[in-house]
């Protein structure tokens, strides 16, 4: 059975049973103290409670005809349940091909400020026309979306209220594998849900985007603890539940949670301004290999490769293809997964200092950021025969000048010079470094190529155990390491 990271999209009210926790109404400030003991648990519990809200968000929806197989029509053994509870998520209605209607959906949050700033997830009230929250002793009040950023997944909402319970922000960065952590939400829209249990893994990368590696919990997460807090046990928010790893959408003990500090820089620009700006650097960037690294000088597999720099950017005239971006402002690059999170959280028009290995030797250059925007966000990790056709021994290749066939078949443009790769030994040096049929080798070393006989050339005037080659593929501009020896 496939398993994936799922999103964990609100609950719809009408397939849920509603029951809220009640609580008591104390003076507070922030729910934080010394260390948590097991015995005292409970005590955290009945202290951050109240501070975490359900989000009830009403959207317009579609729902489609019912399929034959789920046709519960009356008599049915389910039609009673479906009468007081409605139909289960995803289900469509059964009266009609399509019935245009609101529905409510649930999801979690919790207070950041005692003014009524509120926090959730983006996914929780995306296109939502109208959203309320509700405290554990059933108060509820009407809350205006602030502001949104899909990139992190995260919301934040405002109440007209005032000296609320709120829960502080905690260093994410702090938190250690193996310490317990408290989740508390809304999970089934069963209301104030808590469970518990440890960081089973930090900066886990789930394919949710550039800018959040992801704190890895086994505490159970389900549909509705979207947007709510993850506790350590000095009561801090270190984490905002928002996925899970799942076969069937219910929990396994694998859930995901953002991490405090990337919820810092974020709803702190959403509470100014709305929304969030970031910085822009102008570079496409793919990971040091082991064999990148022995071709370029490096000891050991890390920093950012640039693989192409993108016209009229903050980057043009200061970094070039074939750089390892090894810090930023100070800060390590250790892989390219550093690098757009560094950048993202540097403001527009900041001059910054970026660390380049050229050519073997350190550099430091200086560069003003440009602001990101859609059009502007690169990826990472850019991933037939011809005439003329050269065999390279030493490669374990058959490599070709590019033709006008070529150009097309590849859909290349005229602009674009270099050997295109026509056949490999799949037990060849070109097939272990991960070349391909089709990719276009465009520099070998640091000498651009146009015919087969450049490419044989550059590999003689080696003198080193491998050599970098920057390629075509797809599209994209990207650098493989080759070894030699």
């Amino acid at each position: 059975m496939t398993r994936h990271a799922t999103f964990l999209r609100p609950v719809p009210v009408a397939a849920t049973v509603l029951a809220a926790a009640s609580g008591a109404w104390l003076a507070w400030a922030p729910i934080a103290g010394a260390e948590t003991q097991p015995g005292e648990v409970a005590d955290l519990v009945e202290r951050a409670s109240p501070a975490v809200v359900t989000v009830l968000a009403t959207q317009d929806r579609t729902d489609q005809a019912m399929p034959e197989q789920f046709a519960f029509g009356p008599n049915s053994p389910f039609e009673e349940f479906f009468r007081r509870f409605g139909m289960p998520e995803g289900m469509p209605s059964p009266n009609g091909p399509q019935q245009h209607q609101q529905g409510m959906a649930l999801g979690s949050g919790f207070v950041m400020e005692p003014d009524g700033y509120i926090v959730t997830n983006d996914h929780v009230v995306d296109e939502a026309t109208k959203v309320k929250v509700r405290f554990s002793d059933d108060r509820e009040f009407d809350a205006k979306v602030v502001g949104t950023d899909q990139q992190t997944d995260l919301a934040v909402l405002k109440i007209d209220a005032e000296d609320l319970p709120y829960l502080p922000l905690g260093n994410s960065d702090a938190i250690r594998v193996g310490e317990d952590v408290i989740a508390v939400g809304n999970p089934f829209g069963l209301g104030g849900t808590v469970t518990r249990g440890i960081v089973s893994a930090v900066s886990r990368d789930i394919n949710a985007g550039p800018y959040v590696d992801f704190i890895q919990t086994d505490a159970a997460i389900n549909r509705g603890n979207s947007g709510g807090p993850l506790l350590n046990l000095q009561g801090e928010v270190i984490g905002v539940n928002s996925a899970i790893y799942s076969p069937n959408g219910g929990s396994v003990g694998v859930g995901f949670a953002i991490p405090s500090n990337t919820v810092k820089q974020v709803v702190m620009q959403l509470k100014d301004g709305g929304s969030v700006e970031r910085g822009w650097l102008g570079v496409s960037i793919q990971t040091v290999t082991p064999d990148i690294a022995a071709a370029v000088g490096l000891d050991e597999p890390k920093g950012a490769l640039v693989a192409e720099v993108v016209e009229d950017s903050p980057a043009q005239g200061k970094l070039k293809t074939g750089d390892v971006i090894v810090s930023f402002d100070g800060k390590q690059v250790d892989s390219s997964r550093d690098l757009p999170k560094l950048v993202a959280a540097a403001a527009p028009d900041h001059d910054a200092t970026v660390g380049i290995l050229r050519d073997g030797k350190a550099e430091t250059i200086t560069l003003k950021l440009g602001r990101l925007d859609a059009e502007k966000m690169a990826s990472l990790d850019p991933s037939q025969s011809h005439q003329g056709s050269t065999a390279s021994e030493q490669l374990g290749a058959t490599l070709s000048a590019l033709t006008p066939a070529a150009r097309e078949q590849l859909r290349l443009s005229d602009d674009m010079d270099g050997v295109v790769i026509t056949s490999l030994d799949g037990s060849g040096l070109a097939a272990e470094a991960g070349l391909e049929v089709g990719d276009v080798i465009l520099q070998v070393g640091n000498n651009e190529v146009h015919t087969p006989a450049d490419v044989d050339q550059a590999l003689k005037d080696q003198k080193h155990d491998a050599i970098l080659f920057q390629i075509a593929r797809n599209g994209a501009r990207l650098f493989v390491g080759v070894r030699l020896g």
